[in-house]
């Protein structure tokens, strides 16, 4: 009688199922708590949230519409930038995944607390799953946030002009200043990445020093790193759309709080004071901690409005509903969408 042998199990066998439970426990433990802090987020707003819920009239249904749909434009065109800024690097990625990305990033950013950072990683790790260099990743988030920056400083400048107002020049050309001559430098690593190799070397020298460890460890990766930069290349041509959907992006925000206005009243409403109340909000909330900016901006909204001559209680009401739509749905599609990435990616 012949004895078949059993196949011998490799020696790594126990310790790859083991590590595989804990990603497992890991993966159920970062849901739960994202849960849980959802939990918590809403017991502690809830008595806030409930007051302003009893200024907020039956609203018109097809502004209701139009508000969402330009709120969900605006998220497109997060993704539209993001999709130029890829192009450039001869990355040809579908808009639909750039538009998962661009809701799911953003949800991060607004609900966790030290979102940005959750955020940043995210967007880095989905860029590498899209097939970006770790140089190009980095690139394109930090392009990405230039842009941002610069297209909502622009809108502000656009509402102070339309107001009649004077807008602070001096603050608007050196933020301009410094961004023209980061992309500028940007521009010029990709092009020729040599350029960079020397600053490179004198920093990672220096952090060596620090570190106690030779001057040119880690000289290996860091050029590795600038090579990859020479596949970034944007052309005017992109760099222009890409600063356009920025551009889009706040302005059909604030369109949307505007049809919520209008939604909620039929008393006439000043557009560009509507425009200042947004980027004075906008303003507030990039100087909080608080997740979403909860709070901080829809007081800066409601403040905003009530001084450009809109009645409290529509004031309220008007913002309860952008927030509803800015923060309810748009927040809440984009953990759906997490949850989709994380389960089709399988991790």
């Amino acid at each position: 009688m012949t004895v078949r042998s059993r196949p011998a199990e490799t020696a790594g066998g126990p310790r790859i199922a083991e590590r595989g439970r804990t990603r497992t426990w890991i993966r159920r433990g970062a849901v739960t708590a994202v849960l849980v802090l959802f939990a918590v987020e809403l017991v502690v707003g809830w008595p806030s949230l409930a007051s302003a819920m009893s200024q907020l009239r039956a609203p018109h249904p097809g502004w209701l519409v139009a508000a969402v749909a330009a709120e969900m434009i605006a998220m497109g065109s997060y993704a539209r930038m993001q999709q130029f800024l890829l192009l450039s690097a001869g990355l040809r990625v579908p808009i639909r995944r750039n538009v998962a990305l661009a809701y799911a990033a953003h949800s991060i950013n607004e609900t966790l607390p030290g979102g940005p950072a959750f955020s940043t990683k995210f967007n880095y790790q989905q860029l590498r799953r899209f097939g970006a260099t770790p140089a190009v990743a980095s690139w394109c988030i930090a392009l990405s946030g230039i842009l941002s920056t610069t297209a909502l400083a622009v809108v502000t400048a656009a509402g102070a002009l339309a107001a009649d107002g004077t807008p602070q020049w001096y603050s608007l050309a050196g933020l301009v200043a410094v961004i023209a001559l980061i992309v500028v430098g940007i521009r010029q690593v990709t092009r020729r990445p040599g350029l960079a190799k020397p600053p490179a070397r004198a920093v990672l020298a220096r952090v060596n020093r620090l570190r106690r460890r030779p001057s040119d460890d880690g000289l290996d990766r860091v050029r590795i790193f600038i090579g990859q930069l020479g596949s970034a290349r944007l052309t005017a041509g992109r760099g222009v759309a890409a600063a356009i959907f920025a551009v889009l992006n706040w302005g059909l925000d604030a369109v949307c709080l505007w049809m919520c206005l209008r939604a909620i009243s039929d008393d006439p409403i000043n557009g560009t004071q509507v425009l200042l109340a947004f980027c004075a909000g906008m303003a507030a909330g990039t100087v909080t901690i608080i997740p979403g900016g909860l709070g901080i901006i829809d007081s800066a909204l409601i403040l905003g409005l009530v001084t450009g001559g809109v009645d409290t209680s529509t004031a309220i009401a008007a913002v309860v509903l952008y927030r509803i739509i800015s923060f309810g749905f748009i927040i809440g599609a984009g953990w759906i969408t997490w949850f989709v990435m994380r389960r089709r990616a399988g991790v």
